[in-house]
Order: C-alpha cells, then sequence, then structure tokens
C-alpha cells in the first residue's frame, strides 16, 4: 500500500498506559515527535493515545496526562506498544480489539521489549517471527507455541508486524522504521543526531553468551572506533590483532563475542553499511564509492554488493533517490 504523503502525513501513534516505562516510550517520542526540517522530507504526524483512564501514572511517580483515547488508533498508519507493565496481565479486550481492527485495515504495528505480549494476545503473531527480551523469549515461546520466537535478534521485521528486543534495542527497530520509510540517507542522519550508530541491523545479537573481560573489552571497542574510520586500509586478522595487541586467536574470540560476528565479517558488513550511505548521494562514482568503502576493485565491490542487497550498486542508487523526494511529498511503502 502506497500513501501521497503530500495529500496525508504518515500517523505514528504511542500507546500509552498506567506504569509506562518511560525510557521505551521516549525512544518513540525522540524518533517521531520531534520535528526535524534540516532532512527536508515531510516528516512524520506522531500522537500519543491511552489503553486506560486519561490521567495515567507512569513508572517513578511520573503523572502524565493524554487527551486521546482507543479510537484513534483507526487513523494510525504506525502502531507502536512500548514495553507491557506486566508480562502476567492480559491487555483490556478494547486494546486487543482496536490492535487486531487495525492489523486487519493495513496498519503498520510494532513493540518494544514486552510490548510483544499484547502483540501476542491480540493473536496477531501466528506463524510469524517475533523476538523480546532475552529475559522473556522462553516464556513467550510457551506460551504461544504457534509463534517462532527469535531470542538473539535486535528485533525481527514480518512487513506488517515488526517487534524488537529489550529496551535500548528499540532504538535499532524505530531507526529501521525511518530506513525503510525514508531510505538510507534519512536514516543515517537521524543517527547521527541522536548518535547512535547506523549499522546495528536486527540479526545482531542482543546478549552475547561470552562474557568479555575489562581489558578485552576497552581493546575491541577502540579497534571498531578506529576500523570504522579507517575503512579504505587494507586489514587483515593479523593486522587488527597487532593493532588491538592481542593474538589472533584472542582477538576473535573478545570481536566475536562483544560484536556477535567474526571480525571480518563485521568489517565486510561495515563497508558495505558505509557503500550504502555513499550511494544515498549523487556526488561519486561507484568506483570512488568501492574506493572509499574499502573494496579492492568495482568488480568486487559489485560482487559482494549483490551478494547481500540482491541488487546492484547502481540499482541500490536509483531506489534510494525514490526513496528521498522533495519536500513537501513522499511515498511509503509499508
Amino acid at each position: 500500500m502506497r500513501q501521497d504523503r503530500a495529500k496525508k502525513s504518515h500517523h505514528v501513534v504511542a500507546v500509552a498506559y498506567d506504569r509506562l516505562r518511560t525510557f521505551e516510550f521516549g525512544c518513540v517520542v525522540e524518533f517521531f515527535a520531534v520535528a526535524r526540517p534540516e532532512l527536508n522530507v515531510d516528516w512524520y504526524r506522531f500522537s500519543v493515545c491511552t489503553a486506560d483512564k486519561h490521567r495515567i501514572q507512569a513508572v517513578g511517580g511520573i503523572i502524565m496526562e493524554i487527551e486521546a483515547d482507543l479510537d484513534l488508533l483507526a487513523t494510525a498508519d504506525t502502531i507502536i506498544i512500548p514495553a507491557w507493565r506486566d508480562i502476567n496481565e492480559i491487555p483490556g479486550e478494547r486494546l486487543l480489539q482496536s490492535l487486531r481492527a487495525a492489523y486487519r485495515r493495513g496498519a503498520r504495528i510494532c513493540s518494544i521489549c514486552t510490548g510483544v505480549f499484547v502483540l501476542a494476545a491480540a493473536g496477531l503473531l501466528h506463524g510469524k517471527s517475533v523476538t523480546t527480551h532475552w529475559h522473556h523469549a522462553r516464556l513467550l515461546a510457551q506460551r504461544y507455541p504457534d509463534t517462532l520466537v527469535l531470542p538473539a535478534a535486535l528485533y525481527v521485521d514480518q512487513g506488517q508486524i515488526i517487534t524488537s528486543a529489550g529496551s535500548a534495542a528499540g532504538l535499532d527497530m524505530l531507526l529501521h522504521l525511518v530506513k525503510t520509510d525514508y531510505g538510507h540517507r534519512v536514516a543515517n542522519s537521524v543517527a547521527q543526531r541522536l548518535v547512535i550508530p547506523f549499522h546495528r541491523e536486527g540479526g545482531q545479537r542482543q546478549l552475547t553468551r561470552t562474557k568479555v573481560v575489562e581489558q578485552g573489552e576497552n581493546r575491541i571497542s577502540a579497534l571498531v572506533d578506529w576500523l570504522s574510520g579507517h575503512l579504505p586500509l587494507a586489514h587483515t586478522v593479523s593486522s587488527l590483532a597487532k593493532r588491538a595487541m592481542m593474538s589472533e586467536r584472542t582477538l576473535q574470540r573478545h570481536f566475536q563475542a562483544a560484536m556477535g560476528v567474526p571480525v571480518m565479517q563485521w568489517l565486510a558488513l561495515r563497508r558495505l553499511d558505509y557503500a550504502k550511505e555513499l550511494l544515498g548521494g549523487d556526488a561519486l562514482s561507484i568506483a570512488k564509492i568501492a574506493e572509499m568503502s574499502g573494496h579492492s576493485s568495482q568488480a568486487t565491490f559489485r560482487h559482494h554488493f549483490r551478494l547481500h542487497e540482491h541488487l546492484s550498486p547502481t540499482e541500490y542508487r536509483r531506489q534510494a533517490r525514490q526513496k528521498s523526494p522533495p519536500a513537501g511529498s513522499l511515498s511509503i511503502t509499508q
């Protein structure tokens, strides 16, 4: 379903309720309620509705006055459910019915952390892959055996249903929504303004299984920062191990534990992400982008790009231009 945003801005509605956790809710507000004129696009229209009474008390003793009720969900293009207050409490039937109705008419419905339990209670997750906070993943799978729970993922995009893991992973999902709606150029600008990583993908682990010692963790962090600024250089496991002052085996073990993937795989993905950022502009040739992103040749760049993105750099650039229209209009694919 495509929408002419010159006629109607994409309407994002967050649902609030008593005992609301303000971090997850605040992330949604920061992404969608703040005006961003510097992006030169018609930004989202944002609203909040209450699933309870109009005056609610959030965690920490914060009192919130919310004018709109669940009727507002009937006009939402995207609905976001922050972390649910109690995974053992069944949400109210009116909220569940409103979500079902929104789903039937094609609205995009997203959850952060334990908000997925609300979507599950509404019966929206049958046959779908989802994620939640790792601590609750097993319980979710036990309660809803017809749902495939991916406990390691940061977020899972199933098209109309998108779920994210614990708390801060909601930031990754929200940035993914912006990237889906507006393209990589705009999403990267938002990430820079919020000072959050642009390149964390949904498949990255939300929890490392191996404890990283403090010294090793600091060295990996320093190495990642250095690599991000030196992508065009030629790197090997040996050269990176020397830079991190570790043996190759120790580097591989600590990097895998800290980042969720081997060091050279992370580097390849980071180079591709940087190339996608560059492709969002018009000034650089494909050859120059291949060089700046650290690929040894245009042929190698094109091969790896097509392998991961399933289209050529030129095709990707063409699509990125289509997703970055002038101010006042934007088409969104949901």
